[in-house]
């Protein structure tokens, strides 16, 4: 070991072994020092021992090759530098108590002569030395004079111990966190040691780890005692292991279930032991009593279910009425049947039916008539089709068979024409004879990427066509009617290009005084300015509208416009006093009314909403009550339009209050020819007066027209007879010229005298 004012030093030619014959006395033989040294130079070499040797007296120091190679030098190696330097090679945890041991040990204390430490190895890491070293000799003062002792690496010993302290605390950890008690028991001295869990577990607080060999038999619940032991000493008899769930009364009295494993084994003195674990496992036992039980019950519950749930699968996919399938179950055999027609080449034939003048049945006989005939079509159907064919209801009148079936076979006409047959026999039910039929639309696709989805909407399009052409007969999906419908796409996409391109524009139709012929107002109505077909009406282009729902965007379109076309008029010093503009329910339920019309900034007084009657005034909901507010406080008039063909009520009139209605033209068409149509016009018309509402006749074709309406009193006059629909450039020469007035002359001054010559003549 380095100590202060180490210097360098040759070393013995006999290695470790000049260190330990220091001390032969040197009268014996040459041989004899020879096989001596040889053999202590053996003997060191061979238990890793590094012998150093501190000789103070002749300030000389030794240190054996094997000393060196512990620390990574070479055997043959000067060990060079001052105490200081080798100090700073010893861990920095270690370093005080190294100077400390080796001052003490230098001074000659037995008590430092072992004692353990790291220093740093050549190549960097750290080396644990066991040094060992004691005084050999003494000045005249009794001062140690020579220190020699020896260093072992004991790094591998150290790794070992922190591996086996580490595995220990695991362990520890271990049966600590699972509360399991550990015991090793001596068979042959009938010895017992218990660990603290396990005397915790038994409820033996205070007894000492040694437990007497009887202690654990008496703990054991008296019901189970008997089996227990027998079964543990069966096991000491045959050296199997022993494994056992049982009772226990604890010290405390509290009875607790233990689980227990142990097994035997020999230890390094030849004695037969026993190590085995306990764990209380009460609540895990109880939980699984309790999980038995629970499970117990839910067998019974599952046998209980089980026999229901064919009857509730059967309902979900039945219908509860005919009891036929469903469209649920549609929809799965849809995907059997065509995967089914995919594989073998087969072809799929959809039957969409749908029942004729049913609907009149439930309003005159009632549901339960109703329900009868649904049960008789539904066994028609079922004898109709194959045992292989599939029939289902899916919904009110509508049923859908499904057919598989050879790709050249022409059967299925044959089948279609048969139901139709058998549907139009008269079905007797309660005295009356019901009589109703049914349309049938037929698809059928055979090709290997067959889509049934796309079949059923096919037979559904076939479907419509039948009854478009007279139903009571069936028809088959065609590709005329696939163009039907990719024409109505192609239109559909043309109105919102239309909408991009501000195709859609205004054209205006005027209202007159019916006693002045003055003009009070003008309609406004919606064209489309088509780049092809020219210039179209509503009645083009409004159903593809609304499904496309943008029937409120032309709506809003048509408005702008027609503000924009009425300060035009202004500015040339006309004076129309009121436009109109048609609104649609969607855009009457729009929550943001009422702010897009603020954003317009309209003049009060200067626009009217038509509504139309069909809008089911009665039936506003509060979004269309609301908007309704809005209108007025924004000083937009409200008028109801073609009344006396929807279904406003005279209630509807007094709640919503318009200004105007408008008498449908229907009603007005035949004033000349019948009497009863003029008491139906001039009631509606006594009606608006006794409410305040001013009314105006559209479809105003004729001069007879005009006299009719006029002597009823009608407030507005509106039709070919006076003005055309024309777009906002030719309303101003229009109104200039007021050729609508040039024929109305003579007219009216034959009425005059009339009224003269043959008085109450005009209320007739």
């Amino acid at each position: 070991m380095p100590v202060k004012k180490a210097h360098p030093e040759a070393e013995s030619p006999h290695g470790d072994a000049a260190a330990a014959a220091a001390g032969v006395n040197g009268a014996a033989g040459d041989a004899e020092l020879a096989e001596r040294e040889s053999r202590w130079n053996h003997a060191l070499v061979g238990s890793g021992l590094g012998v150093w040797d501190h000789n103070y007296r002749l300030d000389r120091k030794y240190y054996s090759p094997t000393w060196k190679t512990i620390r990574g030098m070479a055997p043959d190696e000067v060990v060079a530098g001052d105490y200081d330097a080798w100090l700073q090679l010893v861990h920095p945890d270690d370093r005080d108590f190294v100077a400390h041991a080796i001052e003490r040990q230098n001074a000659g204390d037995p008590n430092y002569q072992i004692f353990q430490y790291r220093e740093r190895h050549r190549d960097g890491h750290w080396v644990w030395i066991d040094c060992r070293g004691a005084c050999v000799e003494w000045d005249e003062n009794g001062v140690p004079s020579r220190i020699v002792g020896t260093d072992i690496d004991i790094t591998a010993r150290k790794e070992a111990e922190e591996t086996l302290s580490r595995l220990s605390r695991r362990l520890d950890l271990a049966l600590e966190i699972s509360h399991i008690g550990v015991f090793e028991a001596d068979i042959e001295n009938d010895t017992v040691e218990w660990d603290d869990r396990l005397i915790a577990i038994y409820g033996l607080q205070g007894a000492s780890h040694q437990i007497a060999g009887d202690a654990w038999a008496k703990s054991l619940h008296p019901d189970d005692r008997e089996r227990v032991l027998g079964l543990a000493g069966r096991s000491v008899e045959s050296g199997s292991d022993f494994q056992q769930e049982y009772r226990i009364i604890r010290g405390d009295g509290v009875e607790r279930i233990i689980r227990a494993r142990s097994a035997f084994f020999v230890d390094g003195n030849g004695h037969r032991k026993l190590i085995g674990a306990n764990w209380d496992v009460t609540e895990d036992v109880a939980l699984r009593n309790e999980l038995q039980r629970a499970k117990d019950l839910a067998e019974a519950r599952n046998r209980e279910l089980e026999a229901a749930k064919e009857s509730i699968e059967r309902l979900a996919l039945h219908d509860y009425l005919t009891d036929l399938p469903n469209r649920r179950y549609l929809d799965k055999m849809l995907e059997e049947r065509s995967a089914e027609c995919r594989a073998k080449g087969l072809a799929l034939a959809i039957l969409h039916v749908d029942l004729d003048r049913f609907k009149q049945i439930n309003d005159t006989l009632g549901h339960r008539a109703g329900d009868a005939m649904l049960q008789h079509a539904a066994n028609v159907l079922r004898n109709s089709v194959r045992a292989a064919d599939f029939v289902a209801r899916i919904g009110g009148d509508e049923f859908v068979i499904l057919c598989t079936m050879d790709a050249a076979s022409k059967k299925i006409g044959g089948l279609a024409q048969r139901i139709i047959h058998k549907l139009r026999k008269p079905v007797r039910y309660e005295g009356h004879d019901c009589r109703f039929g049914a349309s049938i639309g037929i698809a059928i696709d055979s090709s290997p990427k067959l889509d049934a989805k796309q079949t059923l909407l096919d037979a559904d399009i076939a479907l419509y066509r039948a009854k478009g052409l007279g139903r009571n007969r069936f028809e088959f999906f065609s590709a005329s009617a696939r163009r039907d419908i990719v024409l109505a796409k192609h239109l559909a996409d043309e109105i919102l290009i239309g909408l991009e391109r501000n195709e859609f524009v205004p054209f205006y139709q005027l209202q007159f005084d019916a006693r002045t012929l003055d003009v009070t107002g003008v309609e406004t109505l919606a064209r489309w300015q088509h780049p092809r077909h020219g210039l179209l009406a509503p009645d083009r282009f409004l159903d593809i509208a609304e499904d496309l729902d943008v029937v409120s965007t032309i709506d809003a379109l048509i408005l702008e416009r027609a503000l924009a076309d009425r300060r035009a008029w202004i500015k040339e010093g006309l004076s129309i006093p009121k436009v109109s503009v048609n609104v649609s329910a969607r855009r009457l339920a729009d929550p943001d009314l009422g702010k897009k019309l603020r954003a317009l900034k309209i003049e009060p007084g200067a626009i009217a909403f038509e509504l139309l009657e069909s809008i089911s005034l009665d039936e506003c909901d509060e979004v269309v009550t609301a908007n309704l507010k809005k209108l007025r406080k924004l000083g937009i008039d409200v008028q109801i339009d073609d009344f006396g063909t929807g279904h406003a009520s005279i209630v509807s009139l007094l709640r919503l209050s318009p200004k105007t209605l408008k008498i449908d033209r229907e009603l007005i068409r035949l004033l000349p020819q019948s009497a009863e149509q003029r008491k139906l016009v001039g009631s509606i018309i006594d009606i608006g007066r006794s409410l305040n509402i001013r009314v105006i006749a559209e479809g105003v074709e004729t001069a007879d027209h005009i006299r009719i309406l006029e002597d009823l009193d009608c407030d507005t006059l509106q039709g070919y007879a006076l003005a055309r629909p024309m777009p906002a450039m030719q309303i101003p020469s229009f109104i200039r010229a007021g050729s609508w007035r040039h024929g109305q002359t003579g007219a009216r001054a034959l009425q005059a005298h009339l009224r003269h010559a043959l008085p109450g003549r005009a209320n007739k």
